[in-house]
């Protein structure tokens, strides 16, 4: 069975949980500095994907000067291909939505074209941030 938790970086235990998936994910696959990895941790809102009580990813959102920003998503090696990371994205995308506010991520180059199914938009050209590629995305407004 699958479930999705939201939590704060107050919640001490899902939060050493979900710092350990993006260790492994970010810090020893993508050689990301930690100090970059764990930046604006305290306020973020932070998500966990178990199965069968098992985490298996996560990620997580902040409100920025910008809109609210999507991030730190990561899930295990051994589980990727799985749908776990959109099941995140749909989950967040629920609660943030009815914000009204701009939805936006930086996408890494592998994963553009995967936010691009999920209907996000790239804008402007591609930058580097922590060492790696990545392009900004929008996620359009529901119209009417």
């Amino acid at each position: 069975m699958i479930k999705i938790e939201k939590f704060l970086s107050t919640d001490s235990d899902r939060y050493r949980l979900a710092r350990g998936i993006r260790h492994e994910v970010f810090v020893d696959e993508q050689n990301v500095p930690e100090e970059l990895e764990y930046d604006n941790d305290e306020e973020a809102v932070n998500y966990l994907l178990y199965e069968d009580g098992l985490a298996k990813g996560t990620a997580r959102w902040r409100e920025t000067s910008a809109g609210i920003k999507l991030e730190r998503f990561a899930v295990f090696a051994s589980e990727r291909g799985k749908g776990y990371g959109t099941l995140l994205l749909e989950r967040i995308l629920e609660d943030v939505m009815p914000t009204g506010k701009r939805i936006y991520l930086h996408a890494q180059i592998s994963a553009v074209s995967y936010y691009l199914k999920a209907g996000f938009q790239t804008e402007g050209h591609s930058f580097s941030e922590a060492g790696i590629e990545h392009y900004l995305m929008v996620f359009p407004a529901p119209s009417g």
